[in-house]
C-alpha cells in the first residue's frame, strides 16, 4: 500500500496556471445552421488563456483570414500606419469568443507551421523595422481601441514560433525560412520596439522547440544586445512527465546564467507523443484515450512544484492533437476532465503538498497528485495514476488528508467518465493504471 500523507501546516500559495491550452472554444456566434459548439464545456473548465497559434488552420476561428501576421496584414508593402491596410474581423471574433468563456488570448505575433510542400509565409519579413511596427499597431488594435478596436488588455505578446525547429542549413524550413542570426536580428528589434511601446506588457518568445544549444545561443546573444525578455516559451512532446522536468529545469538553470531569471518559463506546447514517425498514429490514439488523459493530469500535477511558470497543453483546437473533444460531434472527451478538474483548483486559498510512503514495491514513482484548502478550510485533491508502460498492477492508497471528514470521490478510468461514484469518510482506495480520482472534502 501507498500512502499519501498531505501536511496541512505548510501551505505553498496558489496554483499556478496549468490548464491553459491552444485553441479556443468551437462556437460560430454567426452561424446557426449546422449548429455545434463545445462553448459550455470549455467555459466550464476555466481555462485563462488561450494561445492562438496554428488557428489559422481551421476555419471554425476563421481559417486563413485570422491570427498569423500575413492574415491580419496581408500586402506587406501597404503602409503599417493606415487602418485600411489590416484585415481584423476573423481574429476579432476569435478572441471575444474566448473572452465570452472566460479565456484570455495568449496572442502569437508571427505564422502558423507550415508542413505542405510549399511554403508560403513563414519566409523572413522583409523589413524587421516594419514588421515590428505592423505588430504594434495589432497590439493597439486589440488594447487601445486603434483601427475600431477594443481595449481588451491582452498581456502575453509572443514573438513568432519554433524558429529552431530546423537547421540553418535545412532545405524545407518550417517555421523559419532564415538563419538562427537572421531570426536574432528581427528578435531583437520586435522585442525592443513593442517594450519601447507598451513597457507594461509582457514581451517574450520565441516559442523554442526545445533545442538546448539554440536556446544557449539565443539567450547569450539577446543579453549581449541587451533585448528585453519578460517570459521566455518552449515546447515538448513526451511520454513522462519527468521528460518534460527535465528540460524544464536544464531552461531555467540557461536563464539564470545569461541573466533571465526574472522571465517567465512558459511551456506553451506539450502533449503525449512516443514518436513522430511510426509510433505517430500510437500517439494520436494515446492522446484521445485513457492514457493520454492520465498523461495531461499527470503532468499538471508534476508542474505545480517545477520551475514551469505556465503549461498550455497542445491543443484544444478541432485538430488530432485535441484530446479534450471529439473532432465530429464536440462533446468531451477523457482529456477533457483534466482540464475541467485543475479549473476547481483556482477556488482553492493555497497548496499543500504530499509525502509519498510505500510499505510495498507498488510504484510510488507513477502516482502524481496535488491538494488544496478552500477558504472554508475543506480540502480538494487529485491523484493520476501514469505510466507509458501498460502492464503495471493496481495500487492501494491509502489517502491522508490529516482531519476527518465526508469526501466525494469522482473517478476517470476507461469505464467513468469523471463522475461521483461513492461518497465516503475512509479513504482507503484502489486506483487501476492510467486512472485519475478527485476527491473532494463536503
Amino acid at each position: 500500500m501507498i500512502t499519501l500523507k498531505y501536511d496541512p501546516e505548510i501551505k505553498y500559495g496558489k496554483f499556478k496556471i496549468l490548464n491553459a491550452t491552444n485553441g479556443g472554444p468551437w462556437h460560430k456566434r454567426h452561424a446557426p445552421d449546422q449548429y455545434r459548439s463545445n462553448f459550455c464545456e470549455y467555459k466550464a473548465a476555466r481555462i485563462p488563456y488561450s494561445r492562438n497559434h496554428d488557428s489559422a488552420m481551421h476555419p471554425i476561428y476563421g481559417g486563413p483570414h485570422s491570427h498569423d501576421i500575413t492574415c491580419i496584414f496581408p500586402d506587406f508593402n501597404a503602409d503599417p500606419y493606415d487602418p485600411a491596410s489590416y484585415d481584423f474581423g476573423c481574429t476579432d471574433e476569435a478572441i471575444l469568443i474566448c473572452l465570452e468563456a472566460g479565456t484570455e488570448t495568449f496572442f502569437r505575433l508571427g505564422q502558423t507551421i507550415e508542413n505542405q510542400i510549399k511554403k508560403h509565409d513563414t519566409r523572413v519579413p522583409p523589413d524587421y523595422k516594419k514588421w515590428a511596427i505592423i505588430c504594434e499597431h495589432i497590439i493597439r488594435h486589440y488594447n487601445e481601441g486603434w483601427a475600431d478596436g477594443y481595449r481588451l488588455g491582452i498581456k502575453y505578446w509572443e514573438i513568432w514560433n519554433e524558429p529552431d525547429l530546423d537547421a540553418d542549413d535545412a532545405l524545407d524550413k518550417r517555421n523559419w525560412q532564415g538563419t538562427k542570426m537572421q531570426f536574432f536580428d528581427l528578435y531583437e528589434i520586435a522585442a525592443k520596439h513593442l517594450k519601447y511601446c507598451f513597457p507594461e506588457l509582457k514581451i517574450g518568445g520565441p516559442a523554442s522547440c526545445g533545442r538546448l544549444e539554440w536556446i544557449s545561443d539565443f539567450l547569450t546573444e539577446m543579453k549581449r544586445r541587451n533585448v528585453p525578455i519578460d517570459f521566455f516559451s518552449w515546447h515538448i512532446y513526451a511520454t513522462e512527465p519527468s521528460i518534460i522536468l527535465a528540460l524544464s529545469e536544464k531552461i531555467k538553470a540557461l536563464l539564470v546564467e545569461s541573466g533571465y531569471e526574472t522571465a517567465e518559463s512558459i511551456l506553451n506546447e506539450w502533449n503525449y507523443v512516443k514518436g513522430w514517425d511510426v509510433h505517430f498514429k500510437y500517439s494520436i490514439m494515446t492522446i484521445h484515450g485513457i492514457k493520454g488523459a492520465t498523461f495531461t493530469m499527470a503532468c499538471i500535477c508534476a508542474a505545480q512544484p517545477s520551475d514551469i511558470d505556465m503549461l498550455m497543453y497542445y491543443d484544444t483546437r478541432p485538430s488530432a492533437f485535441c484530446g479534450a473533444f471529439d473532432y465530429y460531434s464536440y462533446e468531451p472527451l477523457k482529456g477533457y476532465y483534466p482540464l475541467y478538474w485543475y479549473g476547481m483548483f483556482y477556488d482553492m486559498d493555497y497548496e499543500i503538498r504530499c509525502e509519498k510512503i510505500s510499505d510495498s514495491n507498488d510504484p510510488c514513482d507513477n502516482v502524481y497528485t496535488l491538494c488544496g484548502v478552500n477558504k472554508n478550510g475543506k480540502k480538494l485533491a487529485v491523484i493520476a495514476y501514469y505510466s507509458d508502460r501498460d502492464d503495471l498492477a493496481s495500487v492501494d492508497l491509502h489517502v491522508d488528508l490529516q482531519s476527518f471528514g465526508t469526501y466525494e470521490i469522482y473517478l476517470l478510468d476507461k469505464d467513468h467518465n469523471g463522475e461521483l461514484i461513492k461518497t465516503v469518510n475512509d479513504l482507503d482506495i484502489t486506483v487501476s493504471l492510467h486512472s485519475v480520482v478527485l476527491i473532494k472534502e463536503i
